[in-house]
């Protein structure tokens, strides 16, 4: 008797094949059977009219203190994600000294806008180098797999100390104990190392982190630090992509040790002309395993009264008051004759960036509504609902801020969007070396919410999408589930086929819808953060386990850490 059978689903396997109507069965975590089965099973789902996926494979995700306390790992298992992939861009908690660990929290803070006092609370420190962070992980129970990677600020600062981040030249035998850390949390199971040299990466203090100006013989001796281990993965977040020097010890790297290596772009230069798309076309002619990551659209900052950022922040009225009031107590406020006057008569304090000229900024804010648009029209923004209404930008952006007691949020998409078009997110989405990727599930808690990823990619790009071509949903799935799990060396998921893990999404796809972000409080010491909902998910199953039914937790957790492996790729994982 199997465990349980999905009947006469849709099933888009992950290859990137067409779809075909089949039954699945079940066995002990794996997937045993696919066809017309006739066999009895604990269970059986009738799936007909419903698509049948493999669970979507998550890459870059910042669930490192998360993943400590909380066994859902939500929003990110909200949305069909069975797989998180956390440790990107050089952040993370091991290996670390207990003297150092405020330092790692600041960092992460500082660098991914995870409330400080939520991580203090929240993390349960049981470990000092990284195979016993990775043991710890092991021993707490999920809803969902967890991976995770070295990171370059926490080797830094647990070799150099206190001038981590500020020493660029550390001695060589500093460098040979870092790559010798980098190596042993390879070994022990992580399944790469990672690095920020971007200057948007600093700690709450403003200062730059661990790494961000570390040259070419330290960042290659600790690549090379994972030379041997077959599958390990060299994540790099750079301003310097495409630079000569920095692209030369990339391809020496990867020339040398065989081993993948994935680039992300955090500023909006590297996706002007093409840039991130021509490397990828470079790394593919060269025949490098260099993968750029790409998001479904433009990351985006929201702008709200439950964010962390609007266009009044820098107005001394809204610092020096309104910015201490609770919520409720500041739509009141903001309500008040006069002070929308005031509030408009001032100007920001906040001279860098698009905040020198608020007015042009809102060209490229759009309120979001109930059901999100992510790729709206210069019409559809703050300055151009306020053409229409013969209105100041400002003026309609308070009025917008105010209204519904202060719960819209606004979409700013920080570059990629110049031309109020995704044709060009289209065109690097569907290049074979890229990647999706960049979710930062866990991350960006008062100003962006983007976990909800692959719930956009598949409803805008594979059946919404109104202002130019869709994607075919096979290679959406394809590129949420095989595409990143073989990258990162996941050989036993990614796909529905026999001998594969049971991780399934059944999908009511006219049904998938994707909500407004709203902010909640629920971290440790009542922290806030922004997450966004989704309904159409009718099951997601882990490891052949259903963990979430209609969206509800069933209270299976049947989630693992998953640990670098040794294997090569098998012609059954082939997608």
């Amino acid at each position: 008797m199997y465990d349980l059978i999905i009947k006469n689903g849709t099933v888009i396997d992950g290859s990137g094949e067409e779809r075909f109507v089949a039954d699945i069965a079940i066995q002990a975590g794996k997937i045993v059977k696919i066809g017309a089965i006739d066999g009895a099973a604990h269970r059986e789902i009738d799936a007909e009219g419903k698509l049948v996926t493999p669970g979507w494979v998550d890459i870059h995700t910042h669930y490192d203190g998360q993943a400590t306390w909380d066994p859902l790992l939500a929003p990110s298992s909200w949305h069909g994600v069975t797989t998180v992939v956390m440790g990107n861009c050089g952040v993370g908690f091991a290996p670390v000294k207990p003297a150092d660990r405020e330092f790692l929290i600041e960092l992460m803070e500082g660098v991914e806008d995870i409330p400080g006092a939520a991580l203090s609370e929240g993390i349960d420190w049981q470990w000092e180098s990284f195979p016993e962070y990775l043991d710890a992980l092991e021993a707490f129970p999920r809803a969902i797999d967890v991976a995770t990677q070295v990171p370059h600020g926490a080797v830094r600062a647990y070799v150099m100390g206190e001038r981590c981040n500020q020493d660029y030249a550390p001695s060589e035998d500093e460098v040979a104990q870092m790559a010798d850390l980098v190596r042993e949390g390879v070994a022990a199971g992580a399944l790469g190392f990672s690095s920020s040299k971007t200057l948007l990466h600093k700690d709450v203090h403003g200062e730059y982190m661990p790494g961000t100006f570390s040259g070419r013989d330290e960042m290659l001796a600790l690549g090379l630090g994972m030379k041997g281990l077959p599958n390990a993965v060299f994540e790099l977040v750079s301003d310097h992509l495409g630079d000569d020097d920095e692209w030369s010890w990339v391809k020496d790297f990867q020339a040398e040790t065989g081993l993948g290596v994935t680039l992300i772009a955090t500023t909006a230069p590297a996706y002007q002309n093409n840039k991130m798309y021509n490397l990828a076309e470079q790394a593919r002619l060269e025949g490098h395993e260099i993968r750029p990551q790409a998001a479904g659209r433009p990351t985006g900052v929201l702008h709200g009264l439950q964010s962390s950022f609007h266009a009044f922040v820098g107005h001394p009225t809204w610092r020096d008051t309104l910015a201490k009031l609770a919520h409720d107590d500041l739509v009141v406020a903001l309500s008040q004759p006069g002070i929308k006057a005031q509030l408009l008569s001032e100007e920001s304090v906040i001279r860098s960036g698009p905040m020198q000229d608020l007015d042009n900024l809102m060209s490229m804010v759009f309120p979001l509504g109930e059901t999100p648009n992510y790729e709206p029209t210069f019409d559809e923004s703050v300055a151009g609902i306020a053409k229409a209404q013969g209105m100041a930008p400002l003026e309609v952006m308070f009025d917008l801020l105010v209204a519904n007691d202060g719960k819209e949020l606004f979409y700013q998409p920080l570059g990629g969007y110049q031309h109020y078009s995704l044709d060009a997110q289209k065109k690097l989405l569907e290049h074979p070396n890229v990647l999706f990727g960049l979710s930062d599930g866990g991350a960006h808690c008062g100003v962006i919410a983007d976990a909800g990823m692959p719930t956009f990619i598949m409803t805008h790009w594979g059946r919404d999408r109104t202002r130019g071509d869709k994607m075919s949903l096979e290679f959406i799935v394809n590129r949420l589930t095989a595409s990143t799990a073989q990258a990162f060396g996941m050989f036993d998921r990614g796909l529905i086929k026999e001998n594969m893990m049971a991780d399934i999404n059944i999908i009511d796809f006219e049904a998938l819808t994707l909500f407004r972000p709203e902010a909640v409080f629920d971290l440790p010491a009542g922290g806030r953060r922004l997450v966004q909902r989704a309904k159409g998910y009718e099951m997601t199953i882990k490891a052949g386990e259903v963990i979430f039914e209609e969206g509800e937790h069933t209270g299976a957790l049947p989630g693992k850490l998953v640990r670098r492996s040794d294997a090569s790729q098998p012609a059954s994982a082939v997608g």
